[in-house]
């Protein structure tokens, strides 16, 4: 049930307060009377109300101060004023300072209740609007952007600062961290949201197609080409562009970017036309382009044009406390889509998952619970479900203690010292029996510590 609007009734005079008061309780609103300003100010602070009506012409506080006064408490206050002596300047002046509408004495019950109606009506339609534009902003974010460690709250804030500018953004980091994910973020909080932000990957592709790719091409331009084919960058127009993989392009197609970039113009291949296109440009790298630069193989002029504002995403083995929310999130997905009813992973497999050196990062990490989703048979994730588990013998165990062997030698050492060795009951942690605990720990030579 909708609560009543509240209406706050101010005039000086008692018999105009009480018909005002009857006639608007008797239509469903909550209704409340001051008999000056100084009263009216001290209600509405304590108790704000939805609509005020006021009488212009007051003994000590007039209306037109008290609408003053009031809209500094709150700027979307609704005021319509009560005048006995209507004209054009009373009517510039009520509407200049503030008020939403004005009424003349005597007043007719029927047309302030449809005005009263109406204002009411605009204001819940303005504040619908917004709860829905703040809805669409949440909807619009991207999901895999997850994490709460100091590193991640640290990337939001970049972020917040970069996105409403249309400077341009280079995105570090190794492969699977999300560099593509934190290059929409940035969009989808710029003014260029409500346009299209295109990725490409630059490394995927060969010198000739990247650029058809990213310029477009007439038709006939080359065999093959039937027809006439719009650009990444002509696609970008009033949006984002997002190169990934920038490193690997060829210093032909560098000298062709950074004209690009500069003139935000450029011609299809095989065409004589200049197109232009208004984008913005963000790119990520996972190589060192310092380093390419020295060796000549990244000019250093694009380089300088790039690294405007740069955003290094730490690998997921260096926010480890951002795991456990980022598994949770990939069982929930993933759980719902293939129908199965895994709500938990078990303490032993969110150990191991904590303690694993994802070198393909979240990516990998997203892999391997979407594969323990599909193997689990019971209502939560083990270790057994997890694929560097089925695989450890692969590897061997390394000098780096990184490989899948060494990560179980050290999980089943853990496990043995907190159950004080005692063989069944980690057995039964590790859900495997005791012969085969018996033989791991001869293989890797575990011993009890003295």
């Amino acid at each position: 049930m909708n609560t009543p609007a509240a209406i706050l009734i101010v005039d000086d005079e008692k018999i105009v307060r009480e018909s005002l008061f009857h006639w608007f309780e008797e239509e469903g609103y909550f209704v409340d009377t001051a008999e000056d300003g100084e009263t009216a100010l001290k209600k509405y602070e304590k108790s704000k109300f939805d609509l005020l009506l006021v009488d212009m012409k007051m003994p000590g506080m007039s209306g037109l101060y008290l609408l003053s006064k009031i809209k500094t408490i709150d700027n979307d206050a609704l005021v319509i004023l009560i005048t006995a002596f209507a004209s054009v300047p009373t009517a510039i002046s009520a509407l200049k300072n503030g008020a939403y509408d004005y009424v003349t004495k005597p007043v007719d019950p029927d047309e302030l209740t449809y005005l009263v109606q109406k204002a009411l009506e605009q204001r819940a339609l303005k504040i619908e609007n917004k709860q829905l534009k703040e809805n669409i902003d949440e909807i619009i974010k991207p999901d895999n952007l997850i994490g709460e460690s100091f590193q991640m709250k640290k990337i939001y804030e970049l972020i917040h600062t970069v996105a409403p500018a249309d400077t341009t953004v280079m995105i570090r980091g190794e492969s699977g961290t999300g560099k593509e994910l934190v290059a929409k973020a940035i969009h989808i909080n710029s003014g260029r949201k409500y346009f299209p932000i295109i990725p490409v990957n630059c490394g995927a592709l060969a010198e000739s197609l990247l650029e058809s790719e990213l310029f477009g091409h007439e038709k006939g331009a080359f065999t093959g080409a039937q027809f006439r084919r719009k650009g990444k960058f002509e696609m970008a127009d009033s949006g984002t562009i997002f190169l990934d993989e920038i490193g690997s392009i060829s210093l032909k197609m560098q000298i062709e970017l950074l004209r690009v970039i500069e003139t935000k113009q450029f011609n299809r291949v095989g065409g004589n036309e200049l197109i232009k296109s208004d984008f913005r440009i963000i790119i990520a790298t996972n190589e060192p382009l310092e380093e390419l630069v020295k060796a000549g193989k990244f000019r250093e002029d694009l380089y300088y044009r790039l690294n405007v504002f740069t955003i290094v995403i730490p690998p997921l083995r260096e926010r480890r406390d951002d795991i456990p929310l980022l598994v949770n999130f990939f069982l929930k997905k993933f759980s719902s889509a293939m129908n199965k009813p895994i709500k938990n992973v078990s303490k032993e497999a969110m150990d191991f998952l904590v303690n694993y050196d994802w070198r393909g990062n979240v990516r990998e990490l997203e892999n391997a619970v979407e594969r323990a989703v599909v193997v689990g048979k019971s209502s939560e994730i083990i270790v057994d479900d997890l694929p560097f588990h089925l695989s450890q013998n692969i590897f061997d165990s390394g000098e780096n203690g990184k490989s899948l062997s060494a990560m179980e030698k050290k999980y089943i050492l853990k496990i043995l010292n907190e159950t004080n060795w005692n063989i069944s009951k980690s057995a039964q942690l590790l859900d495997i029996d005791r012969v085969t605990l018996y033989n791991k720990i001869n293989k890797y030579e575990l011993r009890k510590a003295d």
